[in-house]
C-alpha cells in the first residue's frame, strides 16, 4: 500500500520497519514467558539481575535462604534503604495480575495465600534478625513478577508490592523504609546469616557474610 500511494523505496522501508517492530513484539512476549514455559519461578533471573544492579552499589543479597516454619526466602535484599524479602512468581503470558479495593487478584481472583504467606514469612525473618542483631530490623516484603499481564506496575495490594524485576528494583531504591550506614547493612546483612539458614538446613551456617 505504502508503495503505490508513494514509491517503491518508500513502501520497502515501511515493510523494514513493519517486519522488525512484529519481530520485537513476538520476542517481547517469548522472553517474558521463558520463565513459565520452563516451569520456573524466576528466582534465577532475579538472582543475576541483583547482582548486575543493586550488589555492585553496595546493597547485600543472601539467596534462597529459609524463615524456619514459614518457608523459602528467595532473596533477601539488605540496603541503606531498608530490608527486603523478595518472591518470586512466573504466570501465563496471559494472566491478568491486578489489584482492585487494595487486594491482588490474578484474573479475577484473589490469592489471600500467597500473600499472606509472604507477610508472615517477612515477619517472621524481621523477628529473627532483629534477635540476632539485637536492634530492631523490618523487613518489607515484595514480588518479582515474571510474565503474566500487568495491568499497572509498580502497584501495591494487601501491603506487598508487585512488579517484573527491573522496575521492583528501581523502586527499592527510591522508596526506603529506613536509613541505614554500610555499618548497620553489614551487621545486618551477618545477623541474617546466622538468622536464616541456608536452602533447608535446621542450623544457620557459623561463617560470616560470604556464606551467603
Amino acid at each position: 500500500m505504502c508503495g503505490l500511494l508513494v514509491n517503491a523505496v518508500f513502501g520497502i522501508v515501511m515493510a523494514v520497519l513493519v517486519a522488525s517492530a512484529d519481530t520485537f513484539v513476538h520476542w517481547r512476549v517469548h522472553h517474558a514467558s521463558s520463565v513459565w514455559r520452563r516451569g520456573l519461578r524466576g528466582e534465577e533471573r532475579m538472582n543475576r539481575v541483583l547482582r548486575h544492579t543493586l550488589e555492585r552499589r553496595g546493597y547485600r543479597v543472601l539467596y534462597e535462604r529459609v524463615v524456619p516454619g514459614h518457608g523459602p526466602a528467595d532473596e533477601l535484599v539488605i540496603g541503606p534503604g531498608g530490608v527486603w524479602l523478595v518472591h518470586n512468581e512466573a504466570w501465563h503470558p496471559d494472566a491478568e495480575i491486578s489489584h482492585h479495593g487494595g487486594r491482588l487478584f490474578i484474573d479475577g481472583r484473589t490469592q489471600s495465600k500467597l500473600v499472606d504467606g509472604l507477610t508472615a514469612r517477612a515477619d517472621a525473618a524481621a523477628e529473627r534478625i532483629s534477635r540476632v542483631a539485637e536492634v530492631p530490623v523490618k523487613v518489607t516484603p515484595v514480588l518479582a513478577v515474571h510474565g503474566g499481564h500487568l495491568v499497572r506496575t509498580p502497584f501495591a495490594a494487601d501491603g506487598i508490592v508487585f512488579a517484573p524485576p527491573l522496575r521492583l528494583i528501581r523502586w527499592m531504591s527510591r522508596n526506603p523504609s529506613a536509613d541505614h550506614s554500610p555499618d548497620e547493612v553489614e551487621a545486618i546483612a551477618r545477623a541474617a546469616v546466622r538468622a536464616l539458614p541456608i536452602g533447608g538446613r535446621l542450623t544457620p551456617p557459623a561463617a560470616g557474610i560470604t556464606a551467603a
